[in-house]
């Protein structure tokens, strides 16, 4: 299981929020051109352009079995997002839960980063020539 390229500070949490967004019924995705980017690609064992992503939840969502649990099912949606489509690298990438998210699967999210990623035009749609 691949672990995700994590956002670590709070800085660049404050500073995606005033990227772009899309609201979805589960989720809001928040995304932001990461300007390390390549300084990160550089440290990259296969040299390779990453999105760093962050997940948020919040209190009012409930205790913290309920919070982790949610954030399991949105870091396992966008994995298997990751390596199923071609979304864009060199992003900061957030994902906070809404209220709605406690009670869904990761099917209902998965679908719902999916629509927001499509909106925020961060899938990258291939020529059916390379196929």
């Amino acid at each position: 299981m691949a672990k995700l390229p994590a956002i670590g500070q709070d800085h660049l949490f404050r500073k995606t929020y005033g990227g772009k967004k899309f609201y979805a019924s589960t989720v809001v995705v928040y995304v932001l051109p990461d300007r390390h980017a390549r300084f990160l690609q550089k440290a990259h064992p296969e040299k390779k352009r990453v999105n760093r992503v962050g997940i948020t939840v919040t209190k009012k969502t409930g205790n913290a079995v309920v919070r982790n649990r949610v954030k399991r099912i949105i870091r396992e949606a966008y994995r298997q997002l990751d390596s199923q489509m071609s979304i864009k690298t060199g992003m900061l990438v957030v994902i906070s839960a809404r209220e709605a998210a406690t009670n869904s699967n990761t099917a209902t999210v998965k679908k719902d980063i999916l629509w927001a990623l499509r909106k925020l035009e961060m899938i990258q749609i291939q020529n059916r020539s390379e196929q």
